[in-house]
């Protein structure tokens, strides 16, 4: 009996073949632009079948190619090789490789499991702490590390178990693993926006700093779907019982406290010196309990100096040998000064002459001859002893630095801050400052070189592909402090990471044929001629495109949608005014789909592959479900409000 997934392939399949054979019988004509697209049509259903994407884009391009140039097999294999070393050649790929062994090391640092449980504590309080946990893990473990099997495999290892241990609906914790794994290809450092990039021609600086708030966004809405299905729904997600949310305190830190709950900052000031605890021990406590409000206030301090100080620049105005000096306070510029017999203005009689502003002199000053002699410097009034070639006078020199209001995003940005950093000070007990650490050897190092990475590509640091660099030598770091960094594990990433990029190599060379091919079968003109036919308004446009992106989500992962059809969908964004940015953040969150939506769901099967014999493939489908309608809502926030996404980039590089 065939299964209900291959039934669903297959329809799709000869739906697509039948719409390919109609369209070129009601042809009147079968143009090289009908071949185009009955090769575009070719390359869906071989995918399909399960040929290999990148192979089946370099042979359907070449064949077509061939077609295209007559049947010329020397012009073919010269659009090869101008394909192949045109995508070899585009230094932007660099990073791709780099941050995929970052993520490798990062993986096999093993820093998920103590993360899931110091965060499973932090946020034991909340309605669905588990699947929050899981969330949050999975979107800081999905950023350092950018691959989504190996974020769900690895928690669907780790969470499962704990959430149906604990009574959670098999659906929910599905969903919630599955939805949270998949943030790696939206959120920086993300393959897919450097693929983008380079496709569409856009700064992947800008992609990144784009995405930053869509992904968050993204990430909070799953975290608030949760937290609601587990407030209304307290069967679905049980609260932890009381056991599982004890955290036992050190030895010294028993003696200190009078009980768990006890605050910790005000244990810690009165010492209990007959205790026995050694002073050392106390100091380091309160070293790491001022850790938040040492940081807190030196990233104050930083940024307030940086966002109100503006340095004026020293302004140098040079006038032509000869001219008339105008009295204006703004002259006061460098001249460059005349040499003897050199070269001068011709004489200005009858010749072409600046008009006389109101301030002008009428006459040459007193000292000056009309044999090309040195003219007094402007400013000489007020510095009479000046001379040609001199350093520029004081309204000429560098202005002392003025300040400016702090943003109003700023002040709300620590006000939060602040909130939250007084919060942790008047909750503090000492169970509090167990779990305190726990992030903070698990937590906050990803945390570090997540925004290492990111900072130095968003504010202009580095290229993506010298903070790649970084970042594969931070996770090597990494990987080291944790003491799993050995010769087995770096072997295995390089050979990982050399698969890959392989793979992301044959992508583009045969995705670079591919489109040659069907541009020079007229397709993308027969495409375009098409779409503007339809005489579509910019809304319309691209709600038809993100709803074929949406639908080719279910047959072909995101690499094949990248390569195959934003080369067609990039062309066309001028004649509508879209910002090709813009369009590529929405794409990145369409995109997710390519993950959530059956049948290829491959988040799906890489948790079937890891879960018990009683998680059914239907369940874990079934709980993906909620979180793509959550994803198509953010896609509609952030067309609704486009600076979400425009906001940071406009900031930063305008």
């Amino acid at each position: 009996m065939i299964r209900r997934e291959l039934w669903f392939g297959l329809s799709f399949m000869a739906l697509i073949v039948i719409g390919a054979v109609a369209v070129l019988a009601n042809a009147p004509t079968i143009t090289n632009g009908h071949l185009g697209l009955l090769m575009l049509s070719l390359v869906v259903v071989a995918i399909m079948l399960g040929f290999p994407t990148a192979f089946t884009l370099l042979g359907m391009g070449m064949l077509f190619t061939w077609l295209a140039y007559d049947r010329d097999w020397h012009r073919t294999l010269d659009l090869m090789v101008q394909s192949a070393f045109k995508t070899m050649a585009n230094d932007v790929l660099i990073a791709v490789p780099l941050f995929v062994f970052m993520g490798y090391l990062v993986e096999r640092a093993n820093l998920i499991e103590s993360l899931f449980r110091s965060l499973h504590l932090a946020l034991a309080r909340l309605p669905g702490a588990l699947a929050v946990a899981t969330l949050v893990t999975c979107t800081i473990f999905a950023t350092a590390t950018g691959i989504v099997g190996a974020v769900v495999t690895l928690m669907g290892l780790l969470a499962l178990p704990a959430m149906l241990r604990a009574g959670y609906s098999v659906p929910l914790a599905a969903g919630a693993i599955t939805a949270g794994g998949c943030l790696g290809i939206l959120i920086p450092p993300s393959v897919l926006l450097i693929v983008y990039g380079a496709t569409a021609g856009v700064s992947v600086v800008q992609l990144y700093a784009g995405a930053f708030f869509p992904g968050l966004m993204l990430a909070s809405l799953y975290v608030l779907y949760v937290i609601i299905v587990a407030w209304l729904k307290p069967q679905w997600a049980p609260p932890l019982p009381h056991a599982e949310r004890v955290v036992p305190l050190p030895p010294l830190s028993q003696r200190l406290a009078e009980s768990p709950a006890a605050h910790a900052l005000v244990g810690l000031l009165k010492g209990r010196r007959n205790a026995g605890v050694p002073f050392s021990h106390v100091l380091k406590q309160l070293g790491i309990v001022a850790l938040p409000g040492v940081i807190f206030l030196l990233l104050v301090a930083f940024s307030y100096k940086a966002v109100t100080t503006v340095e004026a620049q020293a302004r140098y105005e040079i006038e032509e040998i000869g001219s008339v000096r105008s009295s204006a306070p703004e002259s006061g510029g460098l001249q460059e000064p005349p040499v003897e017999g050199g070269l001068q203005e011709p004489p200005q009689e009858g010749g072409l002459q600046e008009p006389p502003s109101e301030d002008a002199q009428p006459a040459a000053p007193a000292g000056a001859s009309a044999q090309g002699s040195l003219a007094e410097p402007p400013g000489a009034s007020a510095a009479p002893a000046a001379t040609a070639g001199a350093e520029p006078t004081a309204p000429a020199a560098a202005e002392a630095a003025t300040q400016r209001p702090a943003p109003t995003w700023w002040w709300v940005t620590f006000a939060v801050f602040g909130a939250i950093v007084t919060l942790f000070y008047l909750f503090l007990s000492f169970a509090r400052l167990e779990i305190f650490k726990m992030l903070l050897a698990s937590f906050f190092p990803l945390v570090l070189l997540i925004l290492a990475v990111l900072g130095s590509i968003v504010l202009g640091l580095a290229t993506p592909t010298e903070a790649a660099a970084m970042g594969a030598l931070g996770g090597m770091l990494l990987a080291a402090a944790y003491r799993r960094l050995n010769l087995a594990v770096l072997k295995e990433s390089v050979f990982l990471t050399a698969k890959t990029s392989a793979m992301v190599c044959w992508l583009f060379v045969g995705s670079a044929i591919f489109s040659a091919a069907f541009a020079l079968l007229g397709g993308q003109a027969l495409v375009e001629e098409w779409v503007l036919g339809m005489n579509l308004t910019k809304v319309e446009f691209l709600i038809l495109s993100q709803v074929i992106i949406f639908l080719l989500g279910w047959p072909l992962e995101w690499t094949e949608i990248i390569v195959i059809f934003m080369p067609i969908f990039i062309p066309l964004l001028d004649n509508f005014g879209v910002d090709p940015l813009f369009f590529g953040l929405l794409v990145a969150l369409n995109l997710q789909t390519a993950f959530l939506s059956p049948p290829v769901a491959m988040a799906a099967f890489y948790l079937k592959g890891v879960s018990p014999p009683h998680v059914t493939l239907n369940q874990i489908f079934l709980g993906m479900l909620p979180f793509m309608g959550i994803q198509v809502l953010a896609i509609v926030l952030l067309y609704m409000w486009p600076q979400i996404g425009l906001w940071l980039p406009q900031l930063l590089y305008k």
